[in-house]
């Protein structure tokens, strides 16, 4: 399988070349030049299977000739097996009809887990194999960072550098990243916001000379190919347990930069009975206005109680306007030229995305509302991401019928401060293996939003 760029202008990649290399040439994302499709048959075949076993059917025509399928079986087994739940991905009822998916039983509490614990793996595999050393340059807006690190800290062709924005998430978050003391871990808190480090992430991709000889970036965000592919995999998880293919099955997505949803596009492009895949937003609502009302137009970015969503560029809706544009890879770049003003789709292109996306924006009040109202009706807590999701599927749910499944993206002891202005007397204590972490030693380097003085970082420690 080859792998061609959203922008038509870059070289196609096979699937190792795309990992490795990450955002294309011409500034583009990498997507599959062709999907591979499963029949009903084919799905039907999957209930019961567990989640390894299951990853390895969906991620293995991606991956060609480039891992056999023992190396590619192991590279799921390892990425997976530090999970805290046999199921991987369980899913529980919280309403009539109305399902949450548990994405937060790996190693950092968040759904990042899925993807970045096997693309650690598959780095280091295919590094070991090329004889190559990489540095992982990566933004995150809170959870993203820590499940990289986790996933690269033990690797020996990797150095990982990650960007967070300074004082704009949440405490566990940040101690997750920054009380990594490995050799190859490196923390900058970047003084500005999740769209400053996604601008210096591109601008650092664009122009490598900073880096010494011999030394490439790789990106550990989801602008890399793998991160998706990953993902697409809880979505057949999910609906084949819950009857598919004989029953259609939908998602509502807590969604800041676009992977996670578009995971769920996937799946429904590949055969999954999908009908709706719902966008829920906080008050950056940049998603939620260009489905609604076609403005896609930049605001200020405003910080939420659900700060991994405090995003206002959401990167990988490129991939999405590739498809709404006829794969046209010209149109995508016109398109996107100026992102400081207004985008607008064509009425052709809004039209084909209100097939399968509903949208919904949902404030800090509600969210914390929603918190409570569903603690006191089911003893079920919600992390404030999760609860936006829940919200978002209640208000725009277009069947009682189809099941609802609801992205459960981080565990509620992630974000004290928002489950405590819910529910002020409950205490949410830490997973058993994250105890302590308030008391270790942290380690993370404050730069302003130049960067300049992030290369400087970065080239130094790297002598």
């Amino acid at each position: 399988m080859k792998f061609i760029s959203t922008r038509g202008r870059a070289p196609s990649l096979s699937f190792a070349d795309t990992v490795l290399t990450g955002l294309a040439s011409d500034g583009g994302l990498y997507v599959p030049e062709s999907l591979p499709t499963f029949s009903r048959d084919e799905i039907a075949d999957m209930a019961g299977l567990d989640y390894r076993e299951l990853a390895f059917r969906i991620i293995q025509p991606f991956v060609g000739d480039d891992l056999s399928d023992d190396e590619l079986r192991g590279i799921i087994e390892r990425a997976y097996e530090n999970f805290r739940h046999s199921a991987v991905a369980p899913l529980v009822q919280t309403n009539t009809s109305e399902w949450i998916l548990e994405l937060f039983h790996g190693p950092t509490l968040a759904f990042k887990d899925f993807a970045l614990q096997f693309l650690g793996q598959l780095f280091d595999h295919l590094l070991k194999k090329r004889g190559e050393r990489v540095v992982i340059m990566g933004a995150t807006s809170g959870d993203t960072g820590s499940a990289a690190i986790e996933g690269c800290r033990h690797c020996d062709n990797i150095d990982i550098f990650i960007l967070h924005p300074h004082n704009r998430v949440s405490e566990v978050q940040r101690r997750q990243m920054t009380t990594v003391l490995s050799d190859n871990v490196f923390n900058i808190a970047l003084e500005g916001n999740f769209d400053d480090c996604q601008n210096m992430l591109k601008a650092s991709f664009a122009d490598q000379s900073f880096l010494p000889d011999g030394r490439r970036l790789a990106a550990v965000n989801s602008i890399n190919w793998a991160r998706i592919m990953a993902q697409i995999v809880y979505y057949f998880y999910a609906a084949v347990n819950l009857g598919a293919p004989a029953k259609t099955v939908n998602f509502s997505v807590p969604t800041g930069n676009f992977g996670d949803i578009f995971a769920g596009y996937l799946a429904r492009q590949m055969g999954l009975p999908i009908e709706q895949l719902v966008i829920a937003t906080n008050a950056n609502d940049i998603l939620h206005r260009c489905i609604s009302a076609n403005d896609h137009s930049p605001q200020p970015l405003v910080h939420s109680l659900s700060p991994s969503m405090d995003i206002m560029v959401s990167s990988n809706f490129e991939r999405l306007l590739f498809d709404l544009y006829g794969r046209d890879g010209a149109a995508v770049s016109e398109l996107l030229a100026d992102r400081s003003v207004p985008m607008h789709l064509s009425e052709a292109a809004l039209g084909k995305a209100r097939e399968v996306f509903s949208s919904c924006c949902v404030d800090d009040r509600r969210t914390v509302e929603v918190i409570r109202e569903v603690y006191e009706s089911t003893g079920y807590l919600l992390d404030p991401h999760t609860a936006i999701g829940v919200e978002a599927a209640r208000k725009v749910r277009r069947s009682m019928s189809q099941p609802m499944v609801c992205l459960s993206t981080a565990h509620p002891a992630k974000f004290p401060d928002a489950v405590a202005r819910a529910l002020p007397t409950e205490q949410i204590p830490l997973p058993a293996h994250m105890q302590g972490l308030f008391e270790r030693e942290e380690r993370m380097k404050v730069l302003p939003n130049d960067l300049a003085q992030v290369h400087d970082f970065i080239a130094t420690a790297l002598e």
